[in-house]
């Protein structure tokens, strides 16, 4: 039991307020199922690519289509990794803004331990890329960063279904946290040339837009004009374009002015950003992202050889070592470093294991990862390698983190009927219950 004040020592993954449990549980149920479709297509793709029709495969990808005057008459393989990751990163700007305006992440000792584990993350993985790679490869050290968070939730929806509430928001905030870190080194890193006038002019729109969205416009007819232009814009000026994606969602406010009163039912989250959230969450997960899976993950195998072969190339073991190695090693000696500094103690009824665990699974870099191999090395022969290293690295993570997490089962079994327990005594239903 904690004793008082004076002797109560911080913890390290203790349980959310009840509002904000119930808005990540809904998010992890949206992304579990985005998770399973994102698998479907990436199988879809491999298999396709590996058939005998496997040239059908490359020629679909290759269809133009779009406004050859507006410059956009892209290929359909562009058009899933600029425009419908857009969509991807649009709603991880709006998930990430709200976090640290209205959610549990403003409490500064809340957000200090996911912020961290993220920039471990990120940095560890790319020195580790490095050392393995380096030379002329090194242009593909930000591939191993970023973790993918659907295909994550959909092992823990196979594997760790009881895995405690806090667990599964550490790890929801670290992917949105490192997917912002991402799209800042894809903005910086992997623009290729720079135009300033495009890049200049879509401020307009996106000003536009953010009038429109203060103003509490919701009606997807005169919102989309201004955030496609600003995406068109952007995506010309050589920036990449799922940085509009970003830039739009933090213009949208995340309280609403609507007094309280009346139901008593509103919250502080209640904004904007909540409304877009729920409305373009399934369409990023079961939409964007699957497809964006389907035309990057088919990739010829070449049978065990070439596989063996592939995973030969400095690049590929890189990208594996940066996914198996750094990202646990860096979110573990992040997270151990604040916990060394604040003196907080992880709690109860949780281990270092349990955080190994989860630190292997955020070694899963599934789609941020091809998009900045395709970035980084093209989509050529060169990029083969990339994407059966990100595909062997990622499958290893969720194996190897299915093993240490099982290990763990019955403990997360019974903290699990604990916050049942307290979720009925408090009138609030298990957030986790499958219906």
């Amino acid at each position: 039991m904690p004793g008082t004040s004076a002797t109560r020592v911080p913890r390290l993954f203790n349980r959310s307020t009840w509002p904000e449990a119930r808005r990540i549980a809904d998010i992890l149920r949206k992304e579990t199922i985005g998770g399973a479709l994102l698998l479907a297509a990436a199988l879809a793709a491999l298999i396709w690519a590996n058939s005998p029709w496997a040239q059908t495969y490359q020629d679909l990808r290759a269809i133009e289509v779009g406004p050859a005057a507006l410059h956009l008459n892209l290929d359909l393989a562009t058009w899933a990794a600029d425009g419908l990751l857009a969509i991807f990163f649009f709603v991880a700007g709006l998930e990430l803004k709200r976090e640290f305006v209205a959610g549990d992440l403003r409490d500064v000792r809340r957000a200090v331990v996911p912020v961290a584990a993220a920039v471990g993350g990120v940095a560890v993985p790319a020195l580790a890329y490095l050392a393995v790679a380096g030379g002329t490869a090194a242009r593909g050290w930000a591939i191993p960063t970023a973790t993918d968070i659907a295909f994550a939730l959909a092992v823990l929806a196979v594997i760790g279904r009881s895995l405690p509430d806090a667990l599964r928001t550490f790890l929801l905030t670290l992917a949105v946290v490192d997917d912002l870190i991402a799209i800042i080194i894809i903005a910086t890193f992997y623009t290729s040339h720079l135009s300033v006038l495009p890049l200049l002019a879509a401020v307009v729109p996106l000003a536009i837009f953010a009038v429109l969205v203060r103003r509490g416009v919701r009606a997807w007819w005169l919102l989309l004009p201004p955030a496609f232009a600003c995406w068109a814009l952007v995506h010309a000026s050589g920036v990449h374009a799922t940085v509009a994606g970003v830039l739009l969602a933090l213009t949208v406010p995340v309280l609403s002015r609507t007094p309280r009163g009346g139901t008593g039912n509103a919250t502080e989250g209640s904004g904007p950003a909540e409304h877009f959230e729920h409305r373009f969450r399934p369409l990023s997960a079961g939409v964007a992202v699957p497809v964006f899976a389907f035309f990057s993950a088919g990739v010829g195998l070449g049978g065990l050889g070439g596989a063996a072969g592939a995973l030969s190339d400095p690049v590929a073991m890189g990208i594996v070592a940066g996914l198996l190695v750094g990202k646990p090693v860096g979110i573990l000696a992040a997270t151990w470093l604040v916990a060394r500094f604040t003196r907080a103690t992880l709690d109860e009824g949780l281990a270092w294991i349990d955080m190994a665990g989860l630190s292997v699974l955020a070694g899963i870099g599934f789609t941020v990862s091809l998009l900045v191999g395709e970035l980084a090395f093209g989509t050529g022969e060169a990029a083969a390698p990339v994407k059966i290293a990100v595909l062997a690295g990622s499958l290893t993570a969720a194996l190897l983190a299915t093993v240490i997490l099982r290990l763990r089962a019955r403990v997360y079994r019974r903290i699990h009927e604990s916050e049942t327990a307290d979720s009925d005594n408090d009138g609030i239903p298990d957030l986790y219950q499958q219906p």
